[in-house]
Formats: structure tokens, sequence, C-alpha cells
């Protein structure tokens, strides 16, 4: 699994240095690109006309398959929102440790997204469940939710530390004239001012867990993937069930996907990113 961060941590004088940035996120058009025919216009209305054709001219199996499903979407919706939830207070301190001035502190912090970020989610998710399973004796979502905010937590991790880096340090200087202690200042003042920049690349691995969480069906998660396994293996008609479940995983990324570049836009109209 290969991330992207938005932030490169560069100093303002690097600021006129060519950068390439590569995301998990998917084809939004760009703001003079309004027209109806865009990639992402026939990519989302096309998955979606798809999926309310299709069971229309052939219901048995794509009206069948689209009634077995459901429950695997929730399923999926649900490890995707807990494990960002985790992934996010995870990153936040490891975030923290990673501009620590506590040397200690920040080597656990660095060693830990180094790992991490050195090891394939999947080698995670297999790790949690089969070796450490037994011993903490999770089982199936647990230890899904488990890995993977672990994973993310470390991805997480680097974009919190760059954007809190990207605050001008003149805030933590006044804060701290005014006589607020360190941790107050960042309490209030610097985290507060990070959230903000740091939205639109949080949405964008949202988008990422998402995606990844298909990976979870491995470890008999009853996923929107599993559901569609199932009912391949049952009926033997492999075709249609991985055709209807690409396409509810494409409507869904291209859905956040808009919405995150909804909310970059709106943050940069209003000067919050730069």
């Amino acid at each position: 699994m290969t991330k992207g961060s938005p932030f490169s941590g560069r100093s303002q004088k690097d600021s006129d240095r060519t950068t390439i940035n590569v995301t998990d996120g998917t084809l939004i058009p760009l703001r003079n690109e309004g027209h109806v025919i865009s990639a992402w216009n026939i990519s989302f209305f096309g998955a979606v006309g798809l999926l309310i054709l299709l069971p229309f001219v052939s219901p048995d199996p794509y009206l069948r398959i689209l009634s077995f499903v459901p429950d695997g979407l929730m399923a999926t919706f649900a490890v995707t929102i807990i494990s960002i939830f985790f992934a996010l207070i995870i990153g936040l301190f490891a975030g923290l440790g990673r501009i620590s001035q506590n040397k200690t502190i920040n080597l656990i912090s660095t060693i830990y997204v180094e790992i991490i970020r050195g090891i394939p989610l999947l080698v995670q998710l297999f790790y949690i469940y089969y070796a450490l399973g037994p011993i903490l004796k999770l089982q199936g979502p647990p230890a899904a939710i488990l890995a993977m905010s672990i994973c993310y937590g470390a991805y997480m991790a680097e974009i919190f530390r760059a954007g809190i880096q990207a605050i001008p340090k003149g805030q933590m200087e006044a804060a701290l004239a005014l006589g607020l202690s360190r941790s107050a200042a960042m309490r209030r003042v610097i985290i507060p001012q990070t959230i903000r920049v740091i939205l639109p690349p949080i949405g964008n691995e949202f988008i990422a867990l998402l995606k990844d969480s298909s990976l979870v069906s491995i470890l008999a998660v009853s996923d929107l993937l599993r559901r569609g396994r199932e009912y391949a293996s049952t009926s033997f008609r492999y075709f249609e069930s991985y055709t209807v479940i690409a396409l509810i995983y494409l409507v869904m990324t291209l859905f956040f996907s808009r919405l995150v570049a909804i909310m970059e836009e709106r943050l940069r109209h209003n000067g919050n990113v730069h």
C-alpha cells in the first residue's frame, strides 16, 4: 500500500519548487471542468446507472445480489468509521510525538511510524488476527479494526506532524507570550488551526481506508466483499457478483471523493488552505 502525503514539511523558502503529490483520491473534475462530460460524471453516474439498470434487465441474479449484500455494506461502513476514529486518535498522539522535544518520545513515535508504514496492511491483518488474536482474544471485526487503526494511525501521524509544522511558528510564540504553557498553546491554538488544514488529506485517507476495508473479508468479517464472495460461491455467478461489488465500491469512493473536493474548495475559498 503506497501512500502520498499532501504535506511535505518544507520551509517557505522551498515553496517555489515543483512537487508531485500522489494520493488515494479518485477522479474529481477541476473547478474549470464543470461541464457535464467529465471523467468523474461519466464514472459516477455510469456506475449508478448500471446498478439501477442491471436489476431491471436481469433480475436474476442482479436483483438477488443487491438484496444479499446490504448487511455487508453496513459492516464495511462500521469497520471503516470505527477504524478511522481510532486512527485519528493514534495519529494525533504519534504526530505530536514526532515533533516532541523529548528525544525518547520522539524516537518511539518515529519507530512506530517507520515500522508500521514499512509493513503491508494485509500482513498486519494476518499478524494481529492469527498471531496476536489468540493471545489478545481478538476475532473477526475487533481484530480487523485494531489492525487498520494501527496501520492508518501511522499515516495519520505524518499528516498531523506536517499540519502542525505548517502553522507559522509565530502562533506558538504569541501564545507563549500571552502566558499559556506549551501544552495549553498546542491544545488551544495550534491544534484547532491544524485540524482545518488537514481535513482534506484526512478525507483522502478515509477514502483509502474504505477501499482497503475490503481486505478484512479474509478475517471472517462479513463485509461487502465477503457477502459477494458468499453469493458467488453458492450460485457460481462470479462475473455478476463481482461486477456488482465493484460498482458499489466505485460509487462509494467517487461520492466521498466529491465531498472531499467540495470541502477542500470551501476551505481554500475561506483562506484556511493555502
